[in-house]
């Protein structure tokens, strides 16, 4: 990390043979250390778990994020339970993290019976109030001035809560993005606005679409503070979270965050990488894997071991093959949720439309 500038820098805890830096090291509890490395290897495997899913043609769309697990993961233990989360495309791990149920967490990438939005979100595409967890937009930014809005909101009202906003490189070089970074540095709401950098807008380098010679020295045309952090290293995205969030928390304003990661596989499930980027750099990233690096440090701290990691994985497999068992079969949802939340006292024609689907036969099944 460059003492002089965080916004040219790189923050880092975890060395490459797994020791920290104790100047940046965060020390955190063993308990929450492991409880870091389960979930992290947790949305691993659901990962992979469901993009096989979409391509045996149970779910539509799955979009993983493979090798950009330590952000969101970095993020749920950072924040506070009450903190609004407005996710881009590949933080939806928040969420579980933060306690969802599982199985209701995957109903949605089935869009059955189960999905607390029943049905009508796109795939991946998961949101639960009950964990200030809003669904993100296929459209590249408006979750940030929505972030940045809802910190003025809990601002006004004096509320200890902030929000998070989380965006791709891409992202950046957006409108809202700018309004945003305006209005949040002017009227210093309580926000921390993260852009995971996986140096790939879909097909579009980084480089392709951006002069600055970083994303996190763009803060500093803004007004606010910038750190750019290494994102593969769980810890170092943990500790510049932490601080931002404390900051934001004590009326200090808002903090962008640049985190510099890779996304190890495709945009989604509808995307073929090797059509614009080149195998060897694939190889090279996957050396800076976030959950090797982590395994290596809880290994040298003697947290974890052979038989340790072998349980621990044989639990998750467990609870995910159960989880998925529990909802792939059920039934889509009922066709008469299309009326609900949409006013709180239905009016005369919704309700005679909704009497007149009741009163038809469902199709055969299969139809």
């Amino acid at each position: 990390m460059s003492d002089d500038d965080p916004t040219l820098g790189l923050r880092r805890v975890l060395r490459d043979d797994g020791s920290a830096q104790p100047d940046t090291d965060p020390f955190l509890a063993d308990d929450v250390l492991l409880g870091m490395l389960r979930e992290l290897l947790k949305i691993r495997r659901i990962d992979e778990r469901m993009l096989g899913k979409q391509r045996q043609g149970k779910v539509g769309f799955f979009g993983t994020i493979t090798g950009q697990e330590a952000t969101p993961i970095a993020t749920a233990f950072a924040t506070e339970p009450s903190d609004w989360i407005f996710p881009a495309l590949r933080e939806s791990a928040i969420m579980i993290c933060r306690g969802f149920p599982l199985g209701t967490w995957l109903a949605q990438a089935y869009g059955n019976e189960r999905d607390v939005l029943k049905g009508r979100q796109m795939p991946s595409h998961m949101s639960g109030r009950a964990t200030n967890q809003v669904a993100w937009s296929s459209c590249i930014g408006p979750q940030i001035p929505q972030a940045v809005g809802a910190a003025w909101a809990m601002k006004r009202r004096g509320e200890r809560a902030i929000a998070v906003g989380f965006m791709g490189d891409g992202a950046t070089s957006q409108p809202d993005f700018h309004a945003a970074m305006t209005f949040a540095a002017k009227w210093k709401v309580p926000c921390v606005l993260i852009c995971q950098n996986n140096h790939w807008s879909i097909s579009v380098p980084t480089a392709k679409q951006t002069a600055s010679a970083t994303i996190a020295v763009k803060a500093k045309a803004y007004g606010m503070p910038g750190v750019r952090v290494d994102g593969n290293d769980v810890l170092a995205v943990y500790g510049a979270i932490k601080e931002a969030a404390d900051r934001a928390r004590a009326g200090g304003g808002p903090t962008f965050i640049e985190s510099v990661t890779y996304r190890m596989g495709p945009h989604s499930s509808s995307d073929d990488p090797t059509r614009y980027r080149s195998a060897d750099e694939v190889a090279e990233w996957a050396k800076k894997d976030p959950i090797d690096r982590f395994e290596r440090y809880l290994r040298k701290a003697e947290l974890l071991d052979d038989a340790r990691r072998a349980e621990i994985v044989a639990s998750l497999e467990a609870e995910i093959s159960a989880a998925i068992d529990e909802v792939e079969d059920l039934g889509p949802p009922s066709r008469e949720v299309m009326f609900d939340d949409v006013f709180v006292q239905p009016p005369w024609h919704l309700r005679e439309q909704r009497d007149e689907l009741r009163a038809l036969p469902h199709a055969p099944s299969g139809h």
